[in-house]
């Protein structure tokens, strides 16, 4: 059975991306196993699309449901 797929990540490296990513914030993932096979994340950054990233920027993070939904409402709220 596949673990179950992470929704978010947290940035812990921003180098050379410092205009599209922020150190210590949350980023919503996209799905893209393409990506996966090597090594990127599909992450919607500060320009509000989703590009790929190498996966060693993040952190990957769990929150229970309700905060899911909450961040993402804060998402399309902006």
């Amino acid at each position: 059975m596949k673990p179950p797929m992470k929704h978010f990540a947290v940035c812990i490296d921003n180098t050379d991306y410092e205009a599209s990513l922020i150190r210590g914030k949350v980023y919503r993932i996209l799905p893209d196993p393409g990506a996966a096979k090597d090594e990127l994340i599909r992450i919607v950054d500060e320009s509000r699309e989703d590009y790929l990233y190498h996966q060693s920027l993040f952190v990957l993070v769990d929150f229970p449901k309700a905060a899911e939904k909450k961040i993402l409402a804060l998402e399309s709220a902006t």
